[in-house]
């Protein structure tokens, strides 16, 4: 039986059997993607991780915001967010205080070691997009960005 394949490699004839492919499979796909971006980013920003650098460039938005605020900002659990802005802190990048009017909450915001960090590497992490997505079209690169998006809120 022969399998005809469409620009993306997959099977593009409905009349044939169902074929798992792991090289066909979005998950793989889009975990290779996110390995090459990683290594772009590790090569570019090296001394913080990227969940490190997402909650630094978030507050750097958004400015003081509750850590579990900050956490569905970027797309953390809880677990994962605060030991994030634990590892910030022993570093001096945020800073940390209760709340007014909870004080079961903290309310992260940048120090300013933490502004001045994220500030020189926000260049940087625009050059990691850019290489991230260099082998594309600025049409491709416009398609793929609204069809990601797109998977990501589901």
């Amino acid at each position: 039986m022969t399998v005809e394949r469409d620009g993306l490699g997959m099977q593009a004839d409905n009349n044939t059997a169902d074929v798992y492919e792991l090289g066909e499979q979005v998950g793989f796909i889009l975990r290779k993607a996110n390995q090459r971006h990683l290594a772009i980013f590790a090569a570019r920003i090296s001394d913080l991780t990227p969940p490190q650098f997402a909650a630094l460039a978030k507050l750097h938005e958004v400015g003081a915001t509750s850590q579990n605020q900050l956490g569905q900002l970027v797309a953390m659990d809880a677990a994962t967010i605060k030991g994030v802005i634990d590892r910030l802190k022993a570093r001096d990048l945020v800073a940390l205080e209760p709340h007014g009017s909870d004080r079961r909450r903290l309310v992260v915001s940048l120090s300013d070691k933490g502004r001045e960090t994220i500030e020189s590497l926000l260049p940087d992490a625009l050059e990691v997009s850019e290489e991230t997505l260099a082998p594309l079209t600025p049409r491709e690169t416009a398609t793929f960005l609204r069809l990601l998006a797109k998977l990501a809120e589901g």
